[in-house]
């Protein structure tokens, strides 16, 4: 009989979501049950997860949106490798880019069937560490500069959620804090870049933001990362960019270069906004100058 870990969190698609948990609740019931937990607070989830690979759980549910998603992976990579749990991912937050990119459904009832009859695919994760001694696994995404910006913004925004939100995130920061910074790039230690960047997005999965394509090609197991650098350009051009995002062709601007890696180091001139799958690791006050980012080749076994 497997062990199967369910680590709800209800303040995901911020407090929407308890509903959408009790809904499937005779889904768990019909295929043998599942011990439910509810994290409690920021990090807490990772704590969950960490302990559940150390009690011997099989499978470890997440049960929300990107940042539960998130979570869950940094407690997973605590444990070693012989005794990960496998991951199932059940999407109902408000963008859901992991998943989308991962082949999970975006449908929650099928998903959460699939944590316990699907198959098992080897994912990819990332390993970030900074000029503070800090360290951080994510998954799908790594917002460097303009986007970490967003993120910032977009938790300034009330009354709207998922893409309607990260939209007007992007348009205000466009119009309130919009500069770029020098940075030098490693990729696979070998110099590839100084000059004024806009943004700079690592992407293991090809969308953020719910519904953002930055990296589109990204797959997330197929061994190596994707990244987009946006170079400076004036406000009219970054909004004249912005639909090509949104459907994946922007990297057909001569202002835009997109290309694979497994390693990257970054030095840049100033404080450096930074998120990870949507969460805010490095807002300006922590000022991260120096990002080095590796990959971790299959690392977590993925239930689609």
């Amino acid at each position: 009989m497997r062990k199967i870990k369910l680590i709800f969190n209800p303040m995901s698609d911020r407090g929407r979501s308890g509903q959408k948990a009790s809904d499937l609740r005779a889904i768990v019931d019909e295929y043998g049950g599942a011990d439910w937990v509810g994290s409690e607070y920021p990090t807490h989830a990772t704590e969950l997860a960490a302990r559940a690979g150390l009690d011997g759980y099989d499978t470890v549910v997440a049960l929300g949106g990107d940042g539960t998603v998130h979570e869950v992976v940094n407690g997973l990579m605590r444990v070693a490798a012989p005794h990960r749990p496998k991951l199932a991912v059940v999407p109902i937050g408000s963008g859901n880019d992991f998943a989308f990119g991962a082949g999970v459904p975006m449908d929650p009832a099928e998903a959460m069937k699939r944590a316990f009859t699907g198959a098992t695919k080897p994912v990819d994760i990332g390993v970030l560490h900074d000029n503070n001694n800090r360290t951080e696994y994510w998954d799908n995404s790594v917002g460097i500069g303009f986007d970490g910006k967003i993120n910032i913004m977009s938790r300034k925004i009330t009354g709207l959620y998922g893409f309607p939100m990260y939209l007007t995130a992007v348009l205000r920061t466009i119009f309130q804090d919009y500069e770029s910074a020098q940075m030098k790039l490693w990729i696979d230690d070998q110099p590839v870049v100084e000059r004024n960047v806009l943004m700079l997005t690592l992407g293991n999965g090809p969308r953020e933001g719910g519904g953002f394509l930055t990296t589109p090609d990204a797959q997330v197991g197929d061994g190596h990362f994707d990244y987009v650098i946006v170079g400076h350009m004036g406000r009219i051009a970054i909004l004249g960019l912005l639909p090509k995002v949104m459907n994946g062709t922007h990297g057909s601007d001569k202002r835009v270069t997109i290309s694979a890696f497994r390693k990257l180091r970054l030095e840049a001139d100033r404080a450096l906004p930074i998120h990870t799958d949507g969460e805010l690791w490095s807002p300006y006050e922590v000022n991260t100058r120096v990002v080095e980012v590796e990959i971790m080749a299959g690392a977590i076994q993925l239930l689609t």
